[in-house]
């Protein structure tokens, strides 16, 4: 079980590889990510990234009517990170970050029932209407992606 909320949401190839392994070793993955944001630019690229994550059973939800600016994962409710990394290109090489690694139920477990309670404040995608969205927001998602390298 894997549990992830970032308020900037851009994959590195790694990162996204790693979690689509996970999901096909039939790890239940949930991401909460924002709907709203500061850059309009690394919105389209972080659901730029939707289709496949959806295709590999990654569940995905958008934080509604507020600005998501927590960090953290959470993984089999035992290996916890809380920092100031986002799940970006800038978090993983350039930006000097700081996180926390906590290993033990109580922390996950907390981090768990808090990410539940914020997931009630989510619309979750649906693969079949995200598959189903305008061919605007296709471009506009896809066109972005040759930016995400500095997001």
């Amino acid at each position: 079980n894997i549990i992830l909320n970032s308020a900037y949401f851009v994959p590195t190839d790694a990162q996204e590889k790693a979690l689509i392994a996970a999901a096909d070793r039939g790890v239940h993955i949930e991401l909460l990510v924002p709907s709203l944001s500061d850059s309009t630019l690394s919105m389209h690229v972080q659901r730029s990234h939707y289709s496949t994550l959806l295709e590999h059973g990654i569940e995905i939800y958008e934080m509604q009517d507020q600005v998501l600016h927590a960090k953290m994962v959470s993984i089999d409710h035992v290996w916890s990170v809380i920092g100031s990394s986002n799940f970006d290109y800038r978090s993983a090489g350039i930006n000097a970050e700081i996180d926390f690694v906590i290993l033990g139920h109580e922390i996950a477990n907390a981090l768990n029932i808090r990410f539940q309670e914020d997931r009630k404040n989510a619309k979750r995608i649906d693969p079949v209407e995200w598959k189903n969205r305008s061919i605007l927001d296709k471009i506009k998602q896809q066109s972005s992606r040759i930016f995400e390298g500095v997001l």
